[in-house]
């Protein structure tokens, strides 16, 4: 099945560098506290991207990851922003100094690319990954065996959290490779010259990543090589404390299960923490101070609260569930959820406020280091769409749409309509076999589709349980600022994917699409093309089919059944629409 895509931004460096600049100079007039360290923390991120961006560029040029003198200024800057973070995060964030004036300038002295790509960091957008946590778990390693280390950082995330790493351990300038070849079989291609640097002298190996994930192949490329070498004093830094996942080899397994590693949770990076440092205090002048402790409603603990019968519970992805906490406080009860750290999470949040304002959300109130607090609507209860009125749903769904349409436009797409065709078409062939042949009636059609594509920031999420209805009728979205920009292949499209997702999703009867699709038409000054909305239908359900029968193999034994049962019923709409 096909479900993931990477979705890159190919910047200019050296512009890059310029906002970074007068971001940094900003820092010091912000006043101590979790701002100020947000602040220093995104730009940490930014620095650590472009490091990933610059190392890319020097290994297609070098054909292998390798030492080069640009690369090593860029990830020195990402080191000297790593300190910065640390001493504010162990000076409960109250960092005297601030100067990184040094490294940014040694690094815009140098011959830059003129165009690198930067890949998102999964990790700090969507599952709640702090680089604090890769210092707490560094610097705790670092007192139960002192000693010397050399960084290893596994590219995207690992080239800014090697920095992490590198920073707190006190090392030496770490480097960063990126595993290449199947996504369960990951290689290193590394210069001879950079394996005899990591293999010299005594000092232990730290390899830093997020994950591991299905296979942990990406940890296992870098451990193979240094096995071959015989380093066996290696220590790992992942984002978990877990096993490999399913595809892992047995041979993988088993040594990861012997490998000394060191991990944080954001629970005890952010909930069982210091005051300074609780999710509890910086949200505390946004909403009072709590009256009863933080509530986990991550991995569909919110069920509970929304859908009392738990026959009734709808499926989840459990590994793609953003963090989210109910706060309780003496003037009500308030939803933070991460929505992403830095420039990710900031643009989300803002999203989510332009959402709120317009009366299609609940009310927003702020935003803390990662996590967008909004109001928790006590008193409304999930949509059931075949038990509501439904003139009122389908105008809400148009009136929605409209305003994304016309609101939240955007000029980069994510896939294509002939890469949506290819998912769509291995999708059907895993799940219908030889009948997804009939997915070719489309080829023909798809240039002239996709000139009526106007790409923005889709919904991704129209189920019924992604609604709320509240006591006096009025409709609401939940969970509506970023699936455009999640980790999956579909990206930004046209709004007739949230349309074809609504037909589905909700059960619109073609003369409630037509009707939907007439608001957007006034609203939004702009007809949707009928059959564009029917080949996004066709690739909805592909792609959900996919999302659904993917999670299955890392569900806990409780939701397995949940996943097999939507994706049973994707299975028969598609074989019903092909």
């Amino acid at each position: 099945m096909i479900v993931f895509g990477d979705h890159l931004r190919t910047v200019d460096p050296r512009a890059v560098l310029a906002e970074l600049r007068i971001r940094i100079t900003t820092i010091p007039q912000i006043p101590a506290g979790i701002e100020r360290h947000a602040a220093i923390v995104e730009a940490f991120l930014d620095a650590g991207e472009l490091a990933q961006g610059i190392a890319d560029v020097c290994a297609i040029e070098n054909r292998c990851d390798a030492r080069t003198p640009v690369a090593d200024l860029a990830m020195q800057l990402a080191v000297a922003l790593a300190r910065e973070v640390h001493v504010s995060w162990f000076t409960e964030l109250q960092s005297p100094t601030f100067d990184v004036s040094h490294a940014l300038d040694a690094l815009d002295a140098a011959t830059l690319p003129p165009a690198v790509d930067l890949k998102l960091a999964e990790g700090h957008a969507y599952y709640a990954l702090y680089p604090e946590a890769y210092a707490v778990a560094a610097k705790r390693a670092m007192q139960a065996q002192p000693g010397e280390r050399r960084v290893i950082g596994i590219r995207t995330i690992g080239a800014g959290l090697g920095a992490m790493v590198a920073a707190t351990l006190g090392a030496p300038l770490p480097s960063s490779v990126r595993p290449v070849g199947p996504p369960y079989q990951r290689k290193l291609v590394v210069a001879p010259a950079l394996v005899d640097e990591w293999i010299a002298g005594d000092a232990r190996i730290a390899i830093v990543d997020e994950g591991p994930g299905m296979s942990g192949s990406s940890f296992g490329g870098v451990l193979d090589v240094l096995a071959e070498h015989g380093r066996t004093d290696v220590e790992c830094y992942p984002s978990h404390a877990g096993a490999l996942g399913p595809k892992a080899s047995e041979a993988h397994r088993e040594r990861w299960a012997r490998i000394q590693r060191h991990s944080v949770d954001v629970d005890a990076l952010l909930i069982d923490a210091s005051p300074p440092h609780r999710l509890a205090t910086w949200i505390a002048d946004l909403v009072g101070p709590l009256v009863s402790p933080l509530r986990d409603l991550s991995a569909g603990a919110w069920r509970a609260l929304r859908i009392p019968n738990a026959r009734a519970w709808p499926p989840i992805v459990e590994f793609q569930e953003r963090r989210k906490f109910l706060a309780r406080t003496a003037r009500g009860y308030w939803l933070a959820k991460f929505v992403g750290l830095g420039r990710h999470g900031l643009h989300a949040h803002e999203r989510e406020r332009r959402l709120a304002e317009a009366g299609f959300t609940p009310a927003t109130v702020g935003f803390r280091h990662g996590f967008s607090i909004s109001a928790w609507e006590s008193d409304a209860r999930c949509l059931q769409p075949t038990r509501c009125d439904r003139g009122a749903l389908v105008d809400r769904v148009g009136h929605y749409l409209a305003f994304r349409a016309k609101e939240l436009a955007v000029e980069s797409p994510g896939a294509s309509l002939a890469e949506l065709h290819a998912m769509a078409t291995v999708n059907a062939r895993e799940a219908l076999g030889d009948d997804a042949v009939r997915l070719e009636k489309w080829l023909p059609k798809i240039r002239d589709l996709e000139r009526s594509v106007v790409p923005i920031e889709i919904d991704g999420r129209m189920h019924g349980w992604e609604w709320l209805v509240r006591v006096d009728g009025t409709i609401l979205k939940t969970d509506a600022v970023d699936h455009h920009a999640s980790h999956d292949l579909v990206g930004c499209q046209d709004v007739a994917w949230d349309l074809a997702g609504a037909q589905i999703e909700l059960g619109m009867e073609g003369y409630e699409v037509e009707r939907a699709r007439r608001i957007i038409a006034d609203i939004a000054g702009r007809a949707l093309d009928p059959e564009l909305v029917a080949f996004l239908r066709v690739c909805y359900i592909a792609f959900q089919l996919g999302r659904h029968a993917h999670a299955i193999a890392m569900a806990s034994p409780a939701e397995v059944p949940r996943l097999h049962a939507i994706v049973d019923r994707y299975t028969s709409q598609l074989r019903t629409l092909i």
